[in-house]
Order: structure tokens, then sequence, then C-alpha cells
């Protein structure tokens, strides 16, 4: 089997986001050619993250959450319990892909997601995301190394939505979010996970899934 038909799966839980990032930057950073792409599923303690250009802050009522500056491309967003973050470290230049292409294929897979549930959403060429009816309902953000990306999609599940209020959500004054148990989708976020990971998978033409440990690899954890 081709490294580039493969692709390894980790549900790493909650993680500190600090921990998973360093992990992703040094990954990225060590791989070879005939390393395998990964996907990392993940949830975070409640922070704010801003992107490699962003200098906004959150009002005052949002200080008392942690602001994590990172080299993700994007704006200042939110990220707590409940939201469902995948992380994916691919190989561009095997899979023949541009960044464009990824940032539409991350958006198509959780618009057929939504499709399976009769959800119309939409998404814009100004903020990479996914929306319904105006509001934002999965960032994205990603980093280039190499012709390697990594960083990715995070997409509100079941969670509190108030530290949104004291930010521009990806840059966007009064830009609204929402999330899928508002939509009615009432399913555990392990399901949701499974659901758009196979998705995903799908779109980007892998032909086996490895089921990875549920942890970052020793690699990382030993530099």
């Amino acid at each position: 089997m081709l490294e580039t038909s493969s692709v390894i799966l980790r549900n790493l839980g909650q993680r500190e986001y600090e921990v998973v990032a360093d992990a992703m930057r040094k990954w990225t950073r060590s791989r070879l050619s005939s390393t395998v792409d990964e996907i990392w599923s993940v949830e975070h303690p409640a922070l704010y993250t801003r992107g490699a250009n962003c200098k906004s802050s959150p009002q005052s009522l949002g200080e008392h959450i942690p602001l994590v500056d990172t080299d993700r491309g994007g704006q200042i967003t939110y990220h707590g319990p409940g939201q469902l973050i995948i992380y994916c470290m691919l190989d561009l230049k095997k899979l023949k892909i541009g960044v464009r292409a990824l940032i539409r294929l991350l958006e198509n897979s959780v618009i057929k997601f939504l499709g399976n549930h009769e959800i119309i959403a939409t998404t814009r060429s100004s903020a990479p995301g996914v929306y319904v009816e105006g509001s934002k309902l999965a960032a994205i953000g990603l980093r280039i190394h190499a012709g390697c990306c990594y960083h990715g999609l995070s997409l509100n599940v079941d969670m509190d939505l108030s530290p949104f209020y004291h930010i521009d959500p990806c840059g966007h004054a009064d830009l609204s979010v929402t999330q899928l148990r508002a939509l009615g989708v009432k399913a555990s976020l392990i399901k949701i996970n499974q659901k758009i990971t196979n998705i995903l998978v799908e779109e980007l033409g892998y032909e086996c899934i490895i089921m990875g440990e549920n942890q970052l690899p020793n690699v990382i954890l030993d530099q």
C-alpha cells in the first residue's frame, strides 16, 4: 500500500492547545517523504487563538480566558469544550492539491454532513468556513511548511458560545456564531467526529484508514 493512499486517524480526547500545537509543528517539520499522513481529532480547554498576522484581542469581558498566538493563518477565534477540532497533517504535494482546494474540501466535508441532516450550509470566499443562515458554524486555519499542512478545522458542536461575543470571530465584526445543538443535531461529539472524518477521508481519496493510538506519537513526545 502506497503511503499516499493511507492515513492514520487519532482521537486525542481533550488536550491542552499548546501541547498539541507544538506536536503538530514538530511532527510536520520532522516528517519524511515516506511519512503517512495523519488526522487528529481533539477538544481543547477554553482559550482564544490568533493567527500569525492577527493583532486583535478579546474585549474586557473575555480577558479571563487565555489568549495564545499561533502560526496558523486566519484571525482570532475561540476554542473550548464541546467544539470538535480536526487537525490535518497532510502532504499536499503527494495528494496533488493546493491550499484553496484543501479549504474547499474541508468545507465540503462539513456541508455534506449537514446535508445528511437536511441543513443547508454555505461558504464565503472572503472568510473560509461553513455558515448556516449567516452564522458561522465551522472555522478553518492552516499552516503550510515545505508542501505539507497542519492545523485544520474547528466545528461548534455543543458548547458555551458566549466567549465568541467578546471577539470579532475570524476578524469579522458582528459575525454571529452557531452550533450543531442549536441546529437540531443531537448526536455526540464522538459520533459527529466519526461521520465527518469518514467524509473527509473519502474526499481526500485515501484507500486505507489506520486507527492510531489515542495519544500523540512517541516521536513527538521524545523530542
